[in-house]
């Protein structure tokens, strides 16, 4: 299953240059939906992704500069990291990237 997450310039091309290898997002119902199988409940089974799709904004199907396919290598909740965006002291659901497919 692929999860696609839109992103700013900024954190779209550290992502790509392999620099930032980890996107955050915030614990909210919308979230919960969208990464666990049953929402709102952290004791349920995350689903199971196999591919990371980060966009830059909302580029079409075919614009390859603006689409970055990466492998998806887990999800935790934790802190994240402040140079890549994360507010300090903050926790998140924290989304793992791999290898650029």
């Amino acid at each position: 299953m692929n999860l696609q997450l839109s992103l700013t310039k900024k954190w779209f091309e550290m992502t790509k240059a392999g620099i930032k290898t980890e996107d955050y997002r915030d614990i909210t119902p919308y979230w919960f939906k969208r990464l666990y199988e049953n929402k709102y409940q952290l004791d349920q089974k995350l689903k199971s992704f196999t591919q990371n799709t980060m966009t830059l904004g909302y580029p079409s199907k075919d614009d390859k500069e603006r689409i970055l396919k990466l492998e998806h290598k887990g999800i935790e909740i934790r802190e994240g990291n402040p140079e890549w965006g994360a507010e300090p002291g903050k926790v998140y659901f924290v989304i793992k990237h791999g290898k650029i497919l």
